[in-house]
Parts: C-alpha cells; sequence; structure tokens
C-alpha cells in the first residue's frame, strides 16, 4: 500500500478551515451514536440533510458547519486552511452512508444499519482525531482508477 502523501485527492480553489471540518467529524459521531442509542432515523435523517446540504448545494453552511465554525471562534482555534474538494468528496460518501443507514433502519435491519454506522463513526473519528481523510483514500482507489 502506498503512503499517505501518494494519495490523490480531488482539488478545487476553494479553501475551508480545517478546524471546522474536525468538528464536524465530533458532531456527526454523537448524532449517529445518538440515533442507535435512541433508536431514532430522526437523527440519521437530520445527518443526511446535513451531508446533502455541504455535498450537494452551493450554501455556503449547513446546520453542522454553522455550529462547528460558531465552535471554533469561541474556542479560538486557529484557521488552518484546506482544500475544501476532499471534504465535498466525502460528504458526498457521508451522505450515502447515513441514507443507507436510515433505510436499513426504517427497515428493521438494525444489525446492518449499525455495522454501517460503525463504519461511518469509524471514518469520522479518523477525521476528528488524527485529520485522516478518508475520502482521499477511497477517492485514490476506488474512483481515480476509472479514470485514467
Amino acid at each position: 500500500m502506498s503512503s499517505i502523501k501518494q494519495l490523490v485527492c480531488p482539488i478545487s480553489n476553494e479553501q475551508i478551515s480545517e478546524r471546522v471540518t474536525r468538528i464536524n467529524a465530533l458532531l456527526a459521531i454523537l448524532i449517529v451514536v445518538a440515533g442507535f442509542v435512541f433508536n431514532s432515523p430522526l437523527f440519521i435523517v437530520f445527518l443526511m440533510t446535513d451531508f446533502f446540504i455541504r455535498a450537494f448545494t452551493k450554501l455556503k453552511y449547513s446546520p453542522l458547519s454553522y455550529l462547528s465554525l460558531k465552535m471554533a471562534n469561541a474556542f479560538q482555534l486557529d484557521k488552518k486552511l484546506i482544500d475544501k474538494a476532499p471534504k465535498v468528496f466525502a460528504a458526498r460518501l457521508g451522505f450515502l452512508m447515513a441514507l443507507v443507514i436510515l433505510i436499513l433502519m426504517l427497515l428493521g435491519l438494525n444489525t446492518f444499519a449499525l455495522a454501517v454506522g460503525g463504519i461511518l463513526v469509524f471514518f469520522a473519528t479518523l477525521e476528528f482525531a488524527l485529520a485522516i481523510c478518508m475520502g482521499c483514500i477511497l477517492y485514490t482507489y476506488l474512483i481515480l482508477p476509472f479514470y485514467k
């Protein structure tokens, strides 16, 4: 397996705060966990909607990204800027995973929903704790080969 430095991420000329994206990841973790703890698909619908806004619209903020920005400012975190495109790709993956979780929950397939939720929480934990973007890794190995 190649090193992290050799990963190819989608790129854009837009920049966003890395601190905000990491807080977004923490909030996503909390929402997925709450969805399962309270056995409520409403949490997943909210998260799916938030991912949709970040992934597929031109709106400047989703509810979670707005809250994350306010938290980053309140804690006076530095504004380290990173490329936005990998985070948009990751939001699309998050949207798809949340959609799958929701469908599985509604079908009563809670064990499978929990498995997909666990993967989403794992990916978000990597982003939050270590700034490792699974979107970049998946893009490099699953998407990019089809464009060569």
